[in-house]
């Protein structure tokens, strides 16, 4: 992302090579949606109603407030909206456990929001959720990269992500999924994907194609090469570079 090389370096000189996804990893493998759906039907979730679901741990940076606030609001329109927060916590997180509680009770009791961690064989689940949710969040208030997003796009998931760091490098706003600012703007997008569904099903292609082409394991090791390539035909200096400071002079 050339917002974030530093500006003293030549940029001609820098390249840009973006994390990836391993398509073979069993997190990524094709999966079933009948089967992704009896998954999610065994950890009590109804699968015929509609679905929206983040994949993150507990962290205030994912803004899991912030999703549920969304969620409120569009199930006004939607009424029979379900919502999962998925994550793994490990025990000597204090700060996840502690915004773990806070989000539970921020939840409160309503039997359509679903807090689930920890769950047994983390591939199967998040895989599982990315192929049979209608609707993949990932509303981050600060990203480095984000491959959570970049897997449910492998997918075929409809995403709407935070407009922030690698979230907005990956999606092309209205074309392979959504960004938004607020959480007023996903409730938008929410409402507004569950009522276009032949336009969730373009931007649901189009994101598949997208990882496909430019965040796949193959495509970093043809970078990596690209990248060698390119040195082995840049010719090399080895001048040491002028000093910047002051030189410093021996009284005589």
């Amino acid at each position: 992302m050339p917002q974030y090389s530093h500006q003293a370096f030549p940029q001609d000189k820098i390249s840009i090579i973006t994390p990836v996804i391993d398509p073979l990893a069993s997190k990524n493998q094709p999966m079933d949606k009948a089967e992704a759906q009896r998954y999610l039907l065994s950890l009590g979730l109804d699968i015929s109603q509609p679905l929206v679901t983040q994949v993150s741990r507990f962290d205030p940076w994912k803004d899991p407030q912030g999703v549920i606030d969304a969620y409120r609001t569009a199930k006004k329109e939607v009424s029979n909206l379900q919502l999962a927060l998925v994550a793994q916590m490990a025990t000597d997180d204090p700060e996840g456990i502690e915004v773990y509680e806070q989000v539970k009770k921020y939840a409160g009791d309503d039997p359509d929001i679903h807090l689930l961690v920890n769950l047994p064989d983390n591939d199967l689940a998040v895989n599982a959720f990315q192929t049979a949710s209608d609707i993949i969040m990932q509303k981050s208030i600060r990203e480095g990269f984000g491959l959570v997003v970049t897997e449910a796009m492998w997918k075929g998931a409809v995403v709407i992500g935070g407009n922030v760091g690698g979230i907005k490098f990956q999606i092309q706003d209205a074309i392979n999924g959504f960004l938004v600012n607020s959480s007023k703007e996903a409730t938008e997008k929410i409402i507004y994907i569950l009522k276009n569904l032949h336009i969730a099903r373009r931007i649901s292609q189009q994101a598949h194609k997208t990882v496909k082409n430019n965040f796949l394991l193959p495509h970093k090791v043809l970078n990596y090469l690209n990248l060698l390539n390119q040195l082995l035909k840049s010719p090399v200096s080895l001048e040491e570079p002028a000093l910047t400071s002051p030189s410093l002079v021996t009284p005589s």
